[in-house]
């Protein structure tokens, strides 16, 4: 096999710091904005995360791999990193349900992966110096090569990537005959929040991230979703346009990370790109309503704007991240919407925010009543 003959790659950040490791044996350059992920497992759930579209992904884990691939432990139809970088690279797996192992995946989707990488250094070193662009390569260019190609990268913050991931045609996930019906607008949707309204008795119409309001209400929905996605919120004016005719209208809406984000916007309240993002499965979340505490999967480089919603008349902060108080979701106090930053539906993560999916069901039955 291939990574028999592992040969030298290289790391390059744009600030010009290198990282020197191994290829796994798939030759190819490619860049992104790099980001780490602690978590210890859901490897192959993170990879196809859209939301993750656009970035070299860190795993803190040190062993990738050991487990394989299940065909049915995927976000989307694709690996959505632009790379990945990791400390111990398994080709062997052990799992009784695997399907493959995660080389072959990766050969499938031609994802170069360098490993043997000291990454506990690299992410003391992201985390100091904050989320920056990078480039890895196996394909042995030099240096120079690879310094021009980062300053050809275009830069995270104004950066438009839902469109790269969103679906191209509505589709339905669900019963026909469910109680409910939702309609969600894809920025970047992962399979497991489909899943999570499905079970509900839900009956979901996707439709692609650039659908005005009224195709959306031409399906006659009970409530609206907000995808999470990948990217800067800024720049999808027109998701905004649609949560401004959703809440004019006092339609039940949920948001979700990138949807949160949207929700904030279209109500005038400003987003930042963090200087270090949240990606792991173990972020600490303050329920500000019940006084609980969650334990969260998150995934997000950008932000709401703590002290202008606090200042907004008609938002409330409900949840906060205990590590650096962050806004972790917020409801309007006079509309039917609420969303939170980080990801309810897991996948991977603990469930212990799975009751915003039943909230959203409450909210959409009062508004029948």
């Amino acid at each position: 096999m291939k990574h028999n003959t592992r040969q030298p790659a290289i790391l390059l950040l744009a600030d010009g710091t290198i990282f020197h490791g191994k290829s796994i044996g798939i030759s190819g350059t490619t860049v992104g904005e790099v980001c780490f992920n602690t978590g210890m497992t859901g490897y192959q759930e993170i990879f196809t995360d859209p939301s993750y579209f656009g970035q070299i992904m860190v795993a803190t884990n040190a062993h990738i791999g050991n487990y394989g691939v299940n065909e049915q432990d995927i976000e989307a139809d694709k690996i959505m990193i632009s790379g990945l970088v990791c400390k111990n690279f398994s080709f062997n797996y052990s799992r009784d349900n695997a399907s493959g192992s995660l080389f072959d995946y990766f050969e499938k989707h031609n994802l170069v992966c360098i490993s043997d990488v000291d990454t506990r250094a690299l992410v003391s070193y992201i985390r100091d110096h904050g989320a920056q662009n990078a480039v890895i390569s196996t394909d042995g260019k030099s240096v120079e090569e690879l310094k021009q190609i980062l300053a050809d990268a275009p830069d995270m913050k104004g950066l438009e990537l839902a469109s790269k991931v969103s679906t191209k045609a509505p589709y339905y996930v669900g019963e026909p005959t469910a109680t409910y019906k939702i309609a969600a607008l894809d920025l970047g949707i992962k399979k497991n929040i489909l899943r999570n309204l499905a079970k509900r008795d839900c009956y979901i119409k996707v439709f692609p991230y650039d659908t005005n309001y009224e195709t959306m209400k031409a399906f006659n929905p009970d409530g609206y979703f907000l995808s999470n996605g990948p990217g800067d919120p800024e720049p999808l004016v027109l998701a905004q346009e649609v949560a401004k005719e959703i809440l004019k209208n006092n339609d039940p809406v949920f948001g979700i990370c990138l949807g949160h984000q949207i929700l904030a916007l279209a109500n005038g309240i400003p987003t930042y790109k963090m200087f270090n993002g949240h990606r792991g499965i173990n972020h600490p979340v303050a329920n500000v309503l019940t006084g609980k505490g969650e334990i969260t999967s998150q995934n997000h480089g950008f932000a709401v704007d703590k002290e202008k919603l606090e200042a907004h008349p008609d938002f409330e902060i409900t949840h906060l991240h205990i590590n650096d108080q962050t806004v972790a979701g917020m409801r309007m106090k006079n509309k039917n919407c609420f969303s939170v930053q980080y990801h309810p539906e897991a996948s991977p993560g603990p469930h212990d925010a799975s009751y915003l999916f039943d909230q959203f069901i409450e909210n959409i039955e009062k508004a029948t009543v």
